[in-house]
């Protein structure tokens, strides 16, 4: 069994979800080092994005994950269009014309979008943002992928590792967007976008469990 496009479509659906519930755990967050919007523009992003698939159903993964970004980059202000639209476009590319996916490709899918989000916002790890949550979960990716593990393994170890590099980012002092003006004030506060992108990744996990079995 592979990931298909009926997975993803279950995988977008989730995340739309996930940020409608959400939405006041990551405006709060924002709140305390950013413009307090992030929660607000997730949601609506994404129930753009619903809106957009369910109008226009694509024909295929890549396609799906193509109306995603123009959809995010049309919808969403500030930073979180632009970085989420990118993560989401560079999939798009790793998916090309793709009817399903085995673990090898959503590893893969995952590494592509990490390096365009890490070039889109010139940010590495430890600059309190959304790739403290991804760098970490490609990271956990590509190990367990090495290691034989199948595809809920895999998802499962992403998701871990994306809640702990959320976590590490409390201490942590910002050093990219709109958080970096408040230097010093920044420590102590968890980051909104790292926590949005552990919600994407643990999204994965529990929408992608019964394709266990893709390898």
């Amino acid at each position: 069994m592979a990931i298909t496009l009926p997975h993803v479509l279950a995988w977008l659906e989730a995340l739309q979800q996930a940020y409608v519930e959400n939405r006041r755990v990551l405006t709060d967050l924002d709140a305390a080092i950013g413009d307090a919007d992030h929660g607000s523009n997730m949601e609506r992003g994404f129930n753009a994005v619903k809106a957009e698939l369910a109008g226009n159903p694509p024909p295929d993964i890549g396609a799906a994950f193509r109306a995603t970004a123009t959809t995010l980059l049309r919808s969403v202000g500030g930073a979180s269009g632009p970085l989420y639209g990118t993560l989401f476009l560079r999939a798009s590319v790793a998916c090309t014309g793709m009817a399903e996916l085995h673990a090898s490709d959503v590893v893969d899918m995952f590494e592509a979008a990490l390096a365009g989000v890490a070039q889109r916002g010139r940010a590495t790890l430890n600059d309190k943002t959304m790739l403290d949550a991804l760098a970490p979960a490609v990271e956990a990716m590509k190990s367990a992928l090495a290691d034989g593990a199948g595809l809920e393994v895999i998802l499962e170890r992403a998701a871990a590792a994306a809640e702990t590099g959320m976590r590490n980012t409390i201490p942590l002092q910002a050093r990219k967007g709109r958080a970096s003006y408040l230097g010093e004030r920044s420590i102590g506060h968890q980051d909104p976008g790292a926590t949005s992108t552990y919600l994407l990744l643990k999204a994965a996990a529990e929408a992608w469990r019964g394709a266990a079995g893709a390898g």
